[in-house]
């Protein structure tokens, strides 16, 4: 893949994962639009990955802690980090299940422009209700096992290009009255075992299609949309410390009318 189309999908990616927006709504109208052949599942996932290490990196601290907090519950202590540790696995489990069942079986399903279109409105319209009725009293250290299953179970919605991962988990937050900083910051955790999954899942089809063009694209890709992701991690934090979601939902409206206009030959 030429460079120029790496970088942009690495650009579209790194700024739109953590975003409630959807990433991978905008993946697959690059090609769309830009007249490219769809660069499928792998090079989606292959960004996504590079997304992961500046989540990584941007939440140092609390992936610290719950590394520590493991080894300490190894050696039969109690800590903090090791509840956190314990509740995103949790949450993850519902989009694994779901994410392997439509891997296996589905393939492709659901990328085209009307369900995109549709998911970013309609989805985008729930972030808009969540963030007007819920309350902001909760923090990550009050969230229980059903808080966690029900942000998981959302989370699978997801799957659907268009739903975006972040804003599904932030709108299901919200509606459980989580404050605006905290229900990103648990998204953007929720996402470290989310996208590790879906990386060995598509590094699997990566190693058996054998190609070394493609692998040395994945590499390119994944590195652009690192440092992409973590101006957009940083600049999202510090809105939402002081403001609503009320920019992306209005973004998602005009985007959602726009593709359903393209999807339906009105322009």
């Amino acid at each position: 893949m030429p460079i120029l189309h790496l970088a942009i999908l690495a650009a579209v990616q790194g700024l739109t994962e953590f975003l409630p927006i959807s990433s991978s709504g905008h993946l697959v109208l690059v090609p769309q639009f830009l007249g490219w052949p769809d660069q499928g599942l792998i090079m989606d996932v292959a960004v996504h990955v590079g997304t992961l290490f500046a989540v990584l990196v941007y939440l140092y601290r609390d992936v610290g802690s719950m590394v520590g907090g493991v080894i300490m519950f190894m050696r039969g202590r109690s800590a903090p980090g090791a509840r956190l540790f314990g509740l995103l696995v949790i949450g993850t489990i519902p989009v694994v299940c779901a994410g392997y069942a439509l891997h296996q079986y589905f393939p492709g399903m659901f990328r085209s422009l009307e369900v995109i279109a549709w998911a970013t409105l309609g989805f985008g319209l729930l972030l808009w209700i969540s963030d007007q009725v819920g309350m902001t009293v909760r923090r990550i250290e009050h969230l229980g096992i059903l808080d966690v299953l029900f942000i998981g179970a959302a989370q699978c919605l997801a799957l659907i290009p268009g739903t975006s991962r972040s804003g599904i988990t932030m709108t299901a937050a919200r509606f459980i009255g989580m404050e605006r900083v905290d229900a990103a910051r648990f998204s953007l955790l929720l996402s470290i075992p989310t996208i590790i999954a879906a990386g060995t899942l598509s590094g699997l089809d990566l190693y058996e299609s054998g190609s070394v063009e493609l692998a040395s694209d994945v590499f390119i890709a994944a590195g652009l949309a690192f440092g992409f992701a973590l101006i957009a991690i940083a600049i999202m934090m510090a809105w939402l410390k002081r403001a609503s979601f009320t920019p992306f939902v209005i973004y998602r409206v005009i985007l959602g009318v726009f593709l359903l206009m393209v999807a339906y030959g009105v322009i």
